[in-house]
């Protein structure tokens, strides 16, 4: 079968509550290569699945004694748009041995092929950047904090996960990214230090936008590099709210957009712009994964609840899928078809394992 993929909608603008949208192009983390599919290839043609609507994308994959396979990867759709929910009755398994012509199913109840945590090897950490300048300290503080408990809400699980972490940053004229709360996976304490912002937290009431942007994106990355030391796979969103330009001129803006151009590929970008005051091409770049622009306070909290619902999607969107194989020891290498189905949307990816050392029964 040959994969039929639409062309990806390299950049969309959505008009909603003055909000721009950008698409979701980096579909995929690092260990993808060439078509997407990350580790996978196209599917068989003798499988004759049809067309693809969604992007299975394999960011890595092991066997476990005696005889448990384990993929990990990323759905999105054609468009490159997050998929996540998605639940182990909604995949189906098929196995090519060195004596099949074509693939036979492998009963998922049988296999007892599952959705797995992936703490164990996927990593996700966020940063909520927020302008505290005195603009907004002055006239929208109360609907920034409000709005922004609900981001944290709608973003960290309702169980901490070890996996997935925010940490809080703020801004403002003086040339340093203040920490208002370190990598956490507690709500609660996330919470608490939005609650804490106070009107006169900030000495400089000018705007270092480019500097914040330069720098959170700095420490996304240690964040990144720090989360995949021990072999895990990670990912990073970088969330930047503003309410006007950058008025420090410390760094230029061809500098904070080189930066973002350059930022590895696993790091999302996401501004939030509120008021007439803010520059939305600049934004929209910055936030080359999705913008949004309120055009009052008091629309703070739905733009937030926006930019939150792709965040948290995006992270929802990798699966660690995992059977028990009837392969055995000794049949050496067979390949391996995984096809999702969601409502009307299908999807598949090709890969292999190697059976050395299987015997009956599975952890």
């Amino acid at each position: 079968m040959k994969l039929n993929f639409r062309l990806p909608t390299l950049f969309s603008i959505a008009l909603f509550l003055f909000s721009c949208g950008n698409a979701d192009d980096d579909v995929n983390l690092d260990l993808n290569l060439g078509d997407g599919l990350g580790k996978g290839k196209p599917v068989d043609e003798c499988l004759d699945l049809g067309e693809n609507d969604l992007v299975l994308s394999i960011q890595e994959q092991f066997t476990t004694l005696p005889g448990k396979v384990s993929i990990f990867f990323r759905v999105s759709d054609t468009d490159n748009n997050p998929v996540p929910g998605l639940t182990a009755d909604q995949f189906t398994i098929y196995e090519q041995g060195r004596n099949d012509d074509c693939f036979n199913t492998i009963s998922t109840s049988e296999s007892q092929a599952r959705i797995s945590p992936n703490s164990q090897i996927f990593s996700n950490n966020t940063l909520l950047v927020l302008d505290l300048s005195n603009s907004v300290l002055s006239s929208s503080l109360e609907e920034l904090k409000s709005a922004s408990i609900s981001f944290i809400d709608n973003v960290m699980p309702a169980t901490p996960e070890d996996s997935f972490k925010m940490a809080i940053y703020w801004f403002d004229g003086e040339n340093e990214l203040h920490l208002l709360n370190a990598p956490t996976s507690s709500k609660q304490e996330l919470t608490i230090a939005i609650e804490g912002i106070t009107e006169d937290i900030s000495n400089d009431p000018s705007t270092d936008l480019y500097g914040a942007v330069i720098k959170s994106t700095d420490i996304a990355t240690g964040l990144l590099n720090e989360s995949t030391s021990d072999g895990k796979i990670g990912a990073a969103s970088v969330v930047i709210f503003t309410d006007g330009t950058d008025q420090a001129s410390r760094f230029t803006e061809e500098a904070a957009l080189k930066k973002v151009d350059e930022a590895d590929s696993n790091i999302s970008f996401f501004t939030i712009g509120l008021g007439g005051e803010i520059d939305t091409q600049v934004l929209t770049d910055i936030g080359k994964t999705f913008s949004v622009f309120a055009g009052n306070k008091e629309e703070l909290e739905t733009t937030f609840n926006d930019i939150s619902f792709r965040v948290s999607q995006r992270a929802n969107s990798f699966y660690l899928f995992e059977y028990c194989t009837p392969k055995r020891d000794g049949s050496g290498e067979s390949n391996l078809a995984i096809q999702v189905k969601e409502g009307s949307r299908q999807g598949a990816v090709q890969t292999k394992f190697n059976a050395n050392g299987f015997t009956g029964g599975c952890e």
